[in-house]
């Protein structure tokens, strides 16, 4: 049982995730669906009994691996133990609370679309390089939010006596920081004296490295996560007996 549910080697594991899979896919279709205005009560009842089903199949599923687990209390504590966990707590809590006076706990049935990152290397793989790469992650979005700071401060005293509207506060002013600083521009607050044009243009040449860094970070995280999973194989480990 334990090879079936946690190992992809044989054809029942195999089988075993694809009906994972598909059933998370179906799950998320469901939830899409709700959303349209005006459904008919019929289809509403449908939807509701793919709801019941895969939610039945996600609790079997979190109740076998809890089962097969060598340690069932670092599974439930882990990152995939809190997502399978978290995919299927909303429907519970519906049955004994009335969700419309905490419609947030709906949006929770969203996490199971992370349940798919335990079916993808490739999604693995960025989860160990974003590990990898978090000291500089994190030191980046510390700079980013000094200059969005700066960047705010700036534009509003440049802009404040003649936009007080647009440009109200320091805190006003973040909305065209955020904007401006990530080259989005979405122009609907914009500077008009010279001083704050001219700010404006140092600020997009700033945003401009600043949006490039991630992607450098991330690919190179990718790069030394890839090395590892080679040299995992080389010494024939798993790479998901080490997640």
């Amino acid at each position: 049982m334990k090879q079936i549910i946690e190992g992809r080697d044989s054809k029942s594991g195999l089988a075993f995730d694809l009906i994972v899979q598909l059933t998370i896919l179906i799950s998320l279709v469901s939830f899409s669906l709700e959303t349209i205005p005006n459904l008919g009560e019929q289809t509403r009842q449908w939807l509701h009994r793919v709801e019941v089903i895969t939610v039945s199949l996600f609790s079997i599923e979190y109740l076998l691996r809890v089962a097969v687990a060598d340690k069932p209390k670092n599974y439930i504590f882990s990152f995939f133990g809190i997502v399978d966990l978290v995919a299927i707590l909303p429907f519970f809590l519906s049955s004994a609370v009335d969700l419309r006076a905490v419609r947030i706990f709906r949006f929770l049935r969203l996490f199971r679309i992370f349940k798919l990152v335990r079916y993808s290397n490739a999604i693995r793989r960025l989860h160990r390089a974003l590990i990898i790469a978090r000291e500089e992650i994190t030191l980046y979005f510390c700079v980013t939010g000094v200059l969005l700071y700066l960047a705010a401060v700036g534009v509003y005293y440049f802009e404040n006596e003649v936009q007080p509207e647009s440009f109200a506060s320091v805190f006003h002013s973040l909305w065209w920081a955020v904007v401006t600083l990530t080259t989005v521009g979405y122009g609907d607050v914009y500077p008009i004296t010279v001083g704050g044009r001219i700010f404006t243009f140092g600020v997009l040449l700033i945003g401009i490295g600043v949006v490039s860094v991630p992607a450098g970070l991330v690919a190179s995280a990718l790069s030394a996560a890839r090395e590892i999973e080679d040299e995992l194989a080389e010494d024939g480990v798993s790479v998901q007996a080490t997640e």
